[in-house]
């Protein structure tokens, strides 16, 4: 009999149905794990001083044209160094608009607490895409601005 033993769970099993469906479940709680320390990871701080905000978790209910459109925005002394978008279904045609025709503006922006920053404008032909990179950008900053 193989006895596997958890805080909040024990199993007992003496056939192999059972011990593949303990290893199933043992598999599952170790990849939820993986996901909730990589959650816990939306701000990560560099050497130089650089935070790192990746809105991969924190807007995940906000979706460009085909799904999701995380970024991470790089911020040094409350200033916007770059934006950066991550991997997204929203074709690569329309995130390169994006990247060269929106992000760069945010390049050099101040952040401060009682202003927010002044609205970028999107680009023609990526409005969806745009529209849901500018909001993960918005979100990006207020979580800074909470947890720095």
């Amino acid at each position: 009999m193989v006895v596997f033993r958890f805080n909040f769970l024990t199993f007992a099993s003496s056939n192999k149905k059972s011990l593949i469906m303990k290893k199933t479940f043992i598999t599952l709680l170790l990849m939820t794990a993986f996901i909730a320390a990589e959650a816990q990871q939306v701000m990560r701080k560099e050497k130089d001083g650089t935070y790192i905000v990746n809105t991969t978790t924190i807007a995940n209910d906000v979706e460009g044209y085909a799904g999701p459109t995380p970024v991470e925005v790089y911020i040094k002394k409350n200033k916007i160094v770059k934006v950066v978008p991550l991997k997204t279904m929203d074709g690569p045609k329309y995130v390169a608009k994006v990247k060269n025709g929106m992000l760069t503006k945010y390049e050099g922006m101040k952040i401060e607490k009682k202003n927010p920053l002044p609205k970028v404008d999107g680009v023609t032909g990526a409005t969806f895409t745009s529209d849901a990179m500018r909001e993960h950008i918005n979100r990006a900053i207020a979580y800074y601005q909470k947890h720095k």
